[in-house]
């Protein structure tokens, strides 16, 4: 990072995850005499104590406050919705110096086929059976043990057929609580010219959250999922941003609770007139609202306007349009 200091950057931007590139984008900024902006995908610190990743106690405040302190010396902070933008102000950084930049996503790489995806012949899936597939990272924040508490309560129902595919470090942990059952099948990571294929894979996308991490972390997968036109199930609380994203595009349940989250989809595999409805919902909501060249154009812009004379900031996306 330092190295670049000698081609004179006009604007070092840091995105976390992960903390750590913190303290080097900042020196480099500084010894560059330009802006510093900060993007926070993930509250990285407020969401490892709240899964409990971070358990040491004596140390919290000194790294709430290291969090806090390094945050609060960036000129500018990005964040990705409306309830994290509201986090960060909570947190005592600058309404003035923070701008809402949401997640995108390229809605000509991810679109409804309108045919079945060759992944199903691949894996053996029977034309007739509803797939719920759950796709992406595999870690503690996203509550996966509820994936495994759903297949085991539907392994009686033939109809529905399980994909899980990702990586991570619950997949071991995943694998094994769903080992043995007849209604879930494995897919490894997929090279991106067949991210199309897998989105499409799914009759029903899943997307569980632990509760803890509510409005901390915005899961970026929810971009791709809308894209594909198809419904998700998700496990968000009441007034939180991810229940807010889902509404009319899918089902909503309770952090958790394996039982409703298996009658939830129990009841969209049962009825495909609602299944096309939310999926119709959610495709329009990827196109309206987190259109990749619509978003980067606004963020493109802010960029170039921070590196002119005018240094205060814009209002880039209303949040009241933003779903995200």
């Amino acid at each position: 990072m330092l190295g670049q200091v000698f081609w004179r950057p006009s604007l070092v931007l840091v995105i976390e995850p992960t903390a750590f590139c913190i303290p080097a984008g900042l020196m480099t900024a500084r010894l560059s005499h330009v802006t510093s902006w900060l993007h926070i995908q993930d509250f990285e610190v407020d969401a490892g104590f709240a899964v409990g990743m971070l358990k040491t106690r004596a140390m919290r405040e000194l790294i709430v406050a290291l969090d806090r302190k390094s945050t609060s010396a960036f000129d500018r902070v990005s964040t990705i919705s409306p309830k994290m933008m509201d986090r960060l102000a909570e947190k005592g950084f600058p309404r003035a110096r923070s701008i809402l930049f949401p997640n995108w996503v390229d809605t000509r790489q991810i679109f409804p086929t309108g045919s079945s995806s060759p992944l199903r012949e691949e894996l053996g899936i029977p034309r007739n059976a509803v797939v719920a597939l759950y796709s992406g990272t595999m870690g503690r924040k996203q509550g996966l043990e509820i994936l495994a508490e759903a297949a085991h309560l539907l392994a009686h129902t033939q109809s529905i057929q399980f994909v899980f595919c990702g990586d991570g470090t619950y997949r071991e942990a995943l694998a094994s609580r769903s080992a043995q059952l007849p209604n879930v099948c494995w897919l490894p990571l997929q090279p991106i010219e067949r991210l199309n294929d897998l989105m499409n894979l799914a009759d029903i996308h899943l997307l569980p959250q632990c509760a803890g991490v509510a409005d901390l972390v915005m899961p970026s997968k929810l971009t791709g999922i809308l894209a594909s036109g198809r419904p998700v199930v998700t496990t968000a609380a009441e007034g939180t941003q991810l229940a807010a994203a889902v509404e009319d595009c899918g089902v909503r349940v309770p952090a958790h609770d394996g039982k409703a989250f298996a009658k939830a989809i129990e009841q969209l595999a049962a009825d495909t007139a609602l299944r096309v409805r939310l999926g119709h919902n959610a495709r329009r909501c990827a196109e309206l609202s987190l259109d990749k060249e619509n978003i980067l154009l606004s963020i493109e812009q802010e960029f170039l306007r921070i590196v002119g004379a005018d240094r205060s900031p814009t209002v880039l996306v209303d949040p009241e349009r933003q779903p995200l």
